[in-house]
């Protein structure tokens, strides 16, 4: 590298134009103020407009920093299919600052901050509007507040993963005992583990990013998941049977590191976190549009979707919740919240 002499003088004479020249340029230095903030969002999932949570969300929270005026202040890049990393970095990532916002479903935060299981238990929700009673009537805070206390990591939205999560196998399962020893891929988390291995799976955590392959190779017999994903990721190529199991309607959240949060201006900020929420409402809305469509999808591309014995399934996964509550005092206020509102 080649370092040119500069001269005292010259030195003086440039800092002295430098200095004029800003005085005289009031617009360049009020540009210069309001400078853009760069945010990071990450995805695990393929870039699908339509049934990819992630780009959904992306899309929805660029359409509302248009709306209220940050279009050019916060510039929000997207980055899904696991470009920056599996999803167990990424949540770390993101508690260190690295990495300044996630969209992914709650269980992955649970390795962080266990209390965030507490949404995984299986059949604790009955449905996705139920999910969101239960989340405006406070069951969400005391996870939120921990998470925050616990990981450095706000949670700005809430949406719902699109469709409840069930099981896709290589061979027909309508009852707990069809689902015996096969191996189907869960999340890298104790709880949603723990409810496959209930309902009677040889439950085998994966990474996202390592279940295709797996699939392919015969590692795994199957995994659980949400229609649309299925479809965007392509697993249908591997296996044909879809038990609608729905063990699990898994909320979907907006993770935000709080480092990139309290380097905000405040304004901005304020802006930022109402268009992060108004987009989690309008990714709740698309995700409950595409379920049924992905379903039909799937049965056109060969799978065979099946209403399975989903009463049998959820008595033996019953136990779990009282479990994981006496194990965790603190899961108490939530589960009661929820559960008041399953009526």
């Amino acid at each position: 590298m080649k370092t040119l002499p500069v001269s005292r003088r010259l030195f003086l004479r440039s800092s002295k134009a430098s200095v004029a020249w800003l005085v005289f340029s009031p617009a360049i230095v009020g540009r210069a103020q309001a400078a853009t903030t760069k945010l990071k969002l990450s995805s695990s999932l393929p870039n699908d407009a339509k049934y990819a949570n992630g780009r959904v969300y992306y899309d929805n929270l660029v359409k509302n920093l248009k709306t209220n005026g940050l279009g050019e202040t916060v510039e929000v890049t997207f980055f899904p299919d696991n470009q920056l990393g599996q999803e167990i970095d990424v949540i770390n990532s993101v508690k260190l600052g690295v990495i300044d916002l996630m969209v992914s479903g709650s269980s992955i935060s649970a390795n962080l901050v266990p209390l965030v299981g507490t949404f995984d238990l299986g059949y604790l929700f009955s449905s996705f509007p139920q999910q969101t009673k239960a989340f405006d009537a406070g069951a969400a805070k005391p996870v939120e507040a921990a998470l925050l206390k616990g990981a450095n990591i706000r949670i700005i939205s809430w949406a719902y993963n699109f469709g409840a999560r069930s099981v896709l196998t290589k061979r027909p399962v309508k009852t707990p005992e069809d689902l015996a020893g096969l191996k189907i891929r869960t999340l890298p988390n104790p709880v949603i583990t723990e409810c496959l291995r209930l309902m009677g799976a040889a439950a085998t955590p994966l990474a996202f990013g390592e279940i295709y392959t797996a699939l392919q190779a015969g590692v795994l017999d199957g995994l659980e998941h949400d229609p649309p994903t299925i479809l965007a990721s392509k697993f249908y190529e591997t296996s044909k049977h879809y038990a609608l199991t729905q063990h699990n309607f898994s909320p979907l959240a907006t993770y935000f590191s709080e480092a990139t949060f309290t380097r905000m201006e405040a304004k901005q900020r304020e802006g930022f976190l109402d268009a992060a929420s108004k987009a989690g409402a309008d990714t709740r809305a698309h995700g409950l549009a595409v379920e049924k469509e992905a379903l039909a999808l799937l049965a056109d591309k060969g799978v065979t979707v099946v209403e399975c014995d989903r009463e049998a399934f959820r008595k033996r996964v019953l136990p779990q919740t009282d479990n994981f509550v006496k194990a965790r005092p603190e899961a108490r206020p939530v589960v009661d919240t929820i559960r008041a509102t399953q009526a």
